[in-house]
C-alpha cells in the first residue's frame, strides 16, 4: 500500500474509486467557472470606477409660479359688510372684471342711499359759497381802488385850495405893505403941508385933508391886517382839512382792506371746507365701488373662504382664492446651506415631477428616462425653511428637453438635481465616504448671468 518495495504495484482505477477523501478534495468545474465570473466581475467594476460621473444636488420641492402676479391669490373685500350674493361658484373660470361677489353695508353712517347726491349737493353749495365770497373780496378791491383814486384826487384838490390860499396870504401882505407906505406917504404930506400952513403957504384946507387922507390910509392897515390874519387862518384851516381827508381816507381804506382780508380769509376756509367735502365724496365713490367684488384677472376659482347669504366680514378679510389661468410655472426646490455656494444661474436642473413616473440615473442624465430639463433661474439671498435656500427653476427653451406637462398642478411635488461637473466614478465614491461637498468649477451662466465666481471645493 505504501509503494515499499519496488515491486509493488498500486491500482489507480481501485485507488480513484475507493479514496473519496482525495476523491473530495478536488477543485469542481462549476467553482472554476464561478471564479472566472468573479474576476470577470472584478476587471468590469474596475473598468467602471472610471467611467465618467456627473455630480449633481439632490433636493424636493414643489411646483410654483415665477411671478408674484401668477400665483394663486386671495380676494379679500376692503371694506367690512354682508354678503348678500355670490355670483360664482368653486372651480368657475373667470375673467378680469367680472363679478364675484357683492356685499352690503354695515355700518350706519353709509346707510343713506342718497349719500352720494347729498355729498354733491354739499360741495355744489360750498363751492358756491366760495365763488359769492371770491366776488365781494373783488367788490371790497375795486372799492378800495376807488376810495385811494378819490383820496388822491381831494389831496390835489385841497393842495391847490392850499396854493390858493399861499398866494393870497402874499397878496394880502402885499397889501398890507402897500397900506404901511400909503400911511407913511401920508404921514409925510401931513408933515409937509404942516410945514407950509406953518410958513403961511397953504391952506388949512389942505392941511385937513392931508389930515383926513392919512386917517383914511390908518384905517386901511386895519383893514388889510384882518384880510392877511384871515388869509392865514384860512390857509391853516386848508392844512388841517387835507390831513383830515387824508386821515379819513385812510380809514375808509383801511377798514375796506380788512373786510377783504377777513373775506379772503373766509374764502380760504371754505376752500378747505369743499375739499374735505370733496375728500369725502372721492372715498364714499370708491366705497360704492367696493360693494362689488371683482376678479383682479383671469383665473379659477379654487375656493371659498366665507359660505352663505348675509354672513358678515370684516375689513380686508379673504373671501375666495383664485388661480391665474396661464401661470408662469417654475419649480421651487430646497437646498442645503453647504450647497448653496457651488449653484450658479443656468445651472441645468433634471426634474422628476409626482404623477409622472421616472427613472433617473442621477450620474447618467442622458440616459434618464421621465425627467424634464430645467434652468436655475433665481437664488434666494436668506434661507426659506429649517435653515435651507430656495431656487427657482425654469423650463429651459434651449435645451433639448421634451417641454412640462401642461397636466401640471402648482402645489405639487417635486425631485430635482441640480447637475454639477463630471467626475470618475471611484472619485465620486471617495467623496461619498469621506463626506466631501462636489467639485465645481466657474460656469458660464446663461441670460446675461455672467461667469459663476464659485471656486472649487475639491479635497
Amino acid at each position: 500500500m505504501l509503494r515499499l518495495s519496488p515491486n509493488s504495484k498500486i491500482d489507480e482505477t481501485a485507488y480513484k474509486q475507493k479514496m473519496n477523501t482525495l476523491k473530495t478534495l478536488q477543485t469542481p468545474s462549476s467553482v472554476r467557472g464561478v471564479s472566472r465570473w468573479l474576476i470577470g466581475i472584478c476587471i468590469l467594476i474596475l473598468i467602471t470606477m472610471f467611467l465618467p460621473w456627473q455630480q449633481n444636488i439632490r433636493a424636493d420641492g414643489e411646483l410654483t409660479a415665477l411671478s408674484p402676479a401668477s400665483r394663486p391669490q386671495t380676494v379679500e373685500t376692503a371694506i367690512a359688510g354682508r354678503i348678500i350674493e355670490w355670483r360664482i361658484k368653486e372651480g368657475q373660470e373667470v375673467k378680469k372684471g367680472d363679478t364675484l361677489v357683492r356685499i352690503a353695508e354695515i355700518k350706519e353712517k353709509f346707510f343713506d342711499p342718497e349719500l352720494l347726491d347729498r355729498l354733491r349737493e354739499q360741495v355744489e353749495a360750498k363751492q358756491q359759497t366760495i365763488e359769492n365770497k371770491i366776488g365781494k373780496a373783488k367788490a371790497l378791491e375795486s372799492q378800495i381802488a376807488a376810495l385811494k383814486e378819490g383820496l388822491e384826487l381831494k389831496l390835489e384838490q385841497t393842495q391847490n385850495k392850499i396854493i390858493q390860499k399861499q398866494l393870497k396870504v402874499v397878496s394880502d401882505s402885499n397889501d398890507l405893505v402897500a397900506v404901511r407906505t400909503a400911511i407913511g406917504v401920508a404921514e409925510r404930506q401931513v408933515e409937509m403941508y404942516q410945514n407950509l400952513f406953518d410958513s403961511g403957504l397953504v391952506a388949512l384946507t389942505k392941511l385937513e385933508s392931508a389930515r383926513i387922507k392919512a386917517q383914511d390910509t390908518r384905517a386901511k392897515i386895519v383893514s388889510a391886517q384882518n384880510k392877511l390874519d384871515a388869509a392865514r387862518n384860512e390857509l391853516i384851516i386848508e392844512k388841517l382839512n387835507l390831513n383830515t381827508i387824508r386821515a379819513e381816507a385812510l380809514d375808509k381804506i383801511s377798514k375796506a382792506e380788512a373786510d377783504r382780508s377777513a373775506t379772503l380769509a373766509e374764502v380760504y376756509e371754505s376752500e378747505g371746507a369743499l375739499a374735505k367735502s370733496r375728500n369725502e365724496l372721492a372715498n364714499m365713490t370708491i366705497r360704492n365701488q367696493q360693494y362689488v367684488i371683482t376678479a383682479p384677472q383671469d383665473g379659477y376659482i379654487v375656493k371659498a373662504l366665507k359660505n352663505g347669504i348675509g354672513e358678515t366680514v370684516k375689513e380686508q378679510a379673504g373671501l375666495l382664492t383664485i388661480m391665474p389661468t396661464k401661470p408662469d410655472k417654475a419649480v421651487a426646490l430646497y437646498i442645503k446651506a453647504m450647497d448653496v455656494p457651488l449653484l450658479s444661474i443656468g445651472r441645468h436642473v433634471r426634474l422628476q415631477f409626482d404623477g409622472w413616473p421616472a427613472i433617473q440615473f442621477s450620474g447618467w442624465p442622458s440616459v434618464s428616462v421621465g425627467t424634464f430639463g430645467g434652468k436655475v433661474q433665481v437664488i434666494d439671498q436668506i434661507d426659506s425653511k429649517q435653515g435651507k435656500y430656495r431656487i427657482l427653476i425654469t423650463p429651459d427653451p434651449k435645451g433639448d428637453d421634451e417641454p412640462w406637462p401642461k397636466e401640471l398642478r402648482l402645489g405639487s411635488g417635486v425631485y430635482g438635481w441640480v447637475m454639477l461637473d463630471d467626475v470618475p466614478i471611484y472619485f465620486e465614491l471617495w467623496r461619498q465616504l469621506n463626506g466631501f461637498p462636489p467639485t465645481v468649477t466657474a460656469y458660464a451662466g446663461e441670460e446675461g448671468s455672467g461667469s459663476s465666481d464659485k471656486s472649487s471645493s475639491k479635497e
